[in-house]
């Protein structure tokens, strides 16, 4: 059973101001909670229905059971999933590591959906990291825990100053561009750096002065414009494994 401290506590971390005092997020659902069971995040508590209690027995860390209607008050999804769990945010770490990888810079993506769905594709095509400018939706946003599915526990995400980023000479900055290259020509890329920019401004000064292979996705149909997260899963694939 809840009490009501708990249950405001909880609520309080749907609050990016409160996460942040706290250094906690919130994951939900089955999915989420074996990741996150099952990896090196620490949690701090469990809150689950008695059905997804019986199918983990083994659980070792604070578990309170809860009624479907607790459940319906702390949760952030329109339909509530067996399993709220509360963890601590991943610990500061280095710098990213740009020579040898290939990394994805986000300049201004602000819908959570579409991060969600960036850093679930890096994950797919073992792209480690991802560098957000500091407007860039927070990665610890519950919708784009959710829209993750558990690649957030695997991705590291570093909120830079844009402005003062620098490149060495030998790092190739890709951007996606109207103007750009035929991506499907360019080729398996072992090195280098991917920007996507803002859903509607696109990439933005300063990046935008950074880029030294613009690349283009080529239009054959109507479509207006592609989704952010649909992009940078088009120009990813061509890049990792060759446009071919």
């Amino acid at each position: 059973m809840l009490t009501k401290n708990e249950l405001k506590y909880i609520q309080s971390l749907y609050h990016k101001k409160h996460r942040d005092e706290e250094q906690l997020f919130v994951a939900e659902g089955p999915k989420l909670a074996e990741e996150l069971i099952n990896s090196e995040f620490v949690i701090k508590h469990i809150y689950a229905l008695d059905t997804w209690i019986q199918k983990n027995p083994a659980i070792k860390v604070p578990l309170t059971e809860i009624s479907e209607i607790e459940l319906g008050r702390i949760t952030n999804l329109q339909t509530p999933n067996e399993v709220v769990v509360i963890a601590e945010q991943a610990k500061t770490f280095g710098e990213p590591e740009l020579p040898g990888h290939l990394t994805i810079m986000l300049d201004g993506i602000q819908d959570p959906g579409n991060m969600g769905t960036i850093i679930r594709i890096a994950d797919w095509f073992g792209i480690n990291q991802i560098i957000c400018s500091n407007d860039c939706v927070e990665m610890y946003n519950p919708k784009v825990v959710q829209s993750t599915m558990g690649s957030i526990l695997r991705v590291k995400c570093w909120y830079k100053d844009f402005e003062s980023l620098e490149f060495k000479n030998s790092t190739p900055v890709f951007g996606a561009l109207l103007n750009g290259k035929n991506i499907y020509a360019v080729g398996k890329v072992k090195e280098g750096v991917l920007v996507i920019g803002n859903e509607s401004k696109g990439i933005r000064e300063p990046m935008l002065s950074k880029i030294t292979h613009p690349v283009t996705i080529p239009k054959l149909g109507g479509a207006e414009s592609l989704n952010a997260a649909v992009a940078t899963g088009i120009i990813v694939g061509c890049l990792v494994n060759g446009g071919e």
